[in-house]
């Protein structure tokens, strides 16, 4: 697998977010964009999200990891360049 630029993670995202579990989000995703206040998510779409990024970009992640981890700094909400840079090292 080829690996991807930030901009084009970016592109993606926002793509896979804009309409995800069939919730649509009309403002701009950007990467200050915030999962839990500005998109709505709840904890589940985070397990979700994982599966689905998995089958994006045909790739198994460490996704449950990244997550204990932000739980284990008791960070409460997740911005999208964290996981934009994520992915960025995953791929």
């Amino acid at each position: 697998m080829t690996s991807k630029t930030r901009p084009e993670i970016l592109s993606d995202l926002q793509e896979i977010l804009s309409d995800f579990q069939g919730q649509t989000y009309d403002a701009p995703i950007d990467e200050q964009t915030m999962f839990f206040q500005d998109l709505g998510f709840a904890s589940i779409d985070a397990v979700v999200l994982g599966e689905t990024l998995e089958e994006h970009f045909q790739t198994k992640l460490d996704f449950n990891p990244f997550l204990s981890e932000l739980a284990a700094k008791q960070v409460k909400d997740l911005q999208v360049s964290e996981l934009v840079d994520f992915l960025h090292r995953s791929l």
